[in-house]
């Protein structure tokens, strides 16, 4: 029930006609935010714009489902994590690609971003659910 914005904020839900929110402690959640968003910043200079406008391709072709497009998805990021050195978890890897895809991917064609959002959130929800419970509960 508790979503961590992509500015590492969370969201908090209305119960009772007053904003409330988990008990998380706040300190730890902005402490990963900001290492994921040093992470994504270093991996941004290695991706190249073709791998980008590759992605976008998929998006902007409607006959291709969301999970196709998963899968392309998946694939892409697999096959960046083998070519960018990283001596870090290889799910952090993973993860960081695909949040810094799908900003890049937004940047390149805003129109998209809807459709590149939820296909985004969906594919990190079932590949890095646990991964990301784990990292904020550590």
């Amino acid at each position: 029930d508790d979503e961590l914005q992509t500015d590492g904020n969370r969201s908090g839900h209305f119960q009772n006609g007053e904003l409330g929110l988990a008990p998380t402690n706040e300190a730890v959640i902005r402490i990963i935010a900001a290492q994921l968003a040093e992470i994504g910043d270093q991996f941004d200079k290695e991706i190249h714009g073709r791998v980008v406008n590759d992605l976008v391709q998929h998006f902007c072709n409607e006959h291709l489902s969301r999970e196709e497009i998963i899968l392309h998805m998946s694939r892409v990021v697999r096959e960046l994590t083998r070519s960018i050195p990283s001596d870090m978890e290889q799910e952090k890897a993973m993860l960081v690609l695909a949040m810094v895809l799908t900003k890049k991917i937004m940047n390149t064609v805003p129109s998209l971003l809807h459709r590149v959002f939820n296909t985004a959130l969906n594919y990190m929800n079932q590949q890095f659910h646990n991964y990301i419970v784990e990292m904020v509960s550590a």
